[in-house]
């Protein structure tokens, strides 16, 4: 039996049941979707074909399907999540991001729910919940990357409101969303800071387009604030919570990257292996070169250990272990192994 890279659930059956259909979401509809369209990675999106894609897989049941079911999602673990993440990218459908709502949605909001009030829940947090509305993160500064306490942009109280000002770079999502969760230093302070919700079109907000990387996708958004007046009401949580909020979702977010990750260099690994099987030099597959062969075999390597390391990490945090060591290890691992098979794809 041919080897490969595609995993199986068998000791999960719920897990295997959605993998097999999402499986079949994303090659029998979102796929001839995109293509019908002439949507790749590149495109620049519009906001009907996101709720198109939000409205569907919310109908299947995957949109914000981690969440907890008071939610309306079904309470998966992170293993499981992490399973139907790689399971995305590993499929090549340019719109994978806004299927369980990476991009914008529900799983951009799951982490905060617990800091709103009953109005910032009715208005914000469950209508991206629902695949009514939109939004981004916003904490990272040109000076204030992972050394976030750099952070310039301020909050100052003016009696019912704070007036924010300053300029967050990366914030993915921003380019279609209609709020954003800033986190920002409380002025006259050195070390407080607080999160607040930011309607985009609030007098005072602008936003930019954003850096386009090198996959040349065109989702995220520089957000400037120039004496950006916020109703008091929208502070998320307490002053003073703002990095505990922002920090927080950061190191689960480390570890949830990884899969997305994993599932794009294993559609890399499955190209290279049919390219070999079909590209015929010298008069025979490219296969049948060891050079290729080792090739090949490196590519799987890295990307079981990297598939081991995430999972068992998962694992331990669904066990409620401490994981802030271990999501920086799987990040760091996870990012290069899966270059280095990309770069191996590329070179097959």
């Amino acid at each position: 039996m041919p080897y490969t890279l595609e995993p199986a659930y068998d000791d999960n059956p719920r897990l295997q049941e959605l993998v097999d259909r999402l499986r079949t979401y994303l090659t029998d509809e979102l796929i001839p979707f995109e293509r019908a369209h002439g949507i790749t990675a590149e495109s620049e999106l519009d906001r009907p074909t996101l709720e198109h894609v939000w409205k569907r897989s919310a109908e299947l049941g995957f949109y914000g399907i981690s969440l907890p079911p008071e939610l309306g999602g079904q309470g998966l673990s992170l293993t499981e999540l992490c399973a139907l993440k790689e399971e995305l990218t590993a499929s090549g459908a340019a719109l994978s991001h806004s299927v369980l709502g990476d991009m914008g949605g529900p799983l951009r909001v799951g982490a905060i729910v617990q800091y709103a009030t009953e109005h910032q829940l009715d208005r914000y947090l469950m209508p991206v919940i629902r695949g009514e509305r939109a939004c981004c993160f916003s904490i990272t500064e040109q000076d204030a990357g992972s050394d976030v306490r750099r952070m310039s942009t301020t909050a100052t109280p003016d009696g019912d409101a704070y007036i924010l000002n300053g300029h967050k770079v990366y914030s993915s999502a921003a380019p279609f969303a209609d709020f954003a969760i800033v986190v920002a230093r409380m002025a006259g302070t050195e070390e407080a800071y607080s999160a607040f919700l930011v309607d985009l079109d609030t007098p005072g907000c602008r936003v930019l387009d954003g850096e386009i990387p090198m996959s040349g996708q065109r989702m995220e958004g520089d957000l400037v604030f120039e004496d950006c007046r916020i109703p008091a009401k929208n502070l998320l949580g307490e002053i003073g919570q703002g990095l505990r909020i922002g920090i927080g979702r950061i190191t689960l977010n480390r570890l949830l990257h990884c899969p997305s990750l994993i599932g794009a260099a294993r559609r890399a690994w499955d190209l290279s292996v049919a390219y070999s099987k079909s590209r015929v030099a010298f008069g025979q597959p490219l296969l049948a070169l060891q050079a290729i062969q080792h090739k090949l075999a490196d590519m799987a390597t890295d990307l079981y250990a990297a598939r081991s390391m995430v999972m068992a990490t998962a694992a331990r945090a669904d066990r409620g272990e401490n994981i802030a060591v271990e999501a920086n290890m799987c990040k760091l691992f996870t990012s290069e192994a899966c270059f280095r098979v990309a770069d191996q794809a590329v070179q097959i």
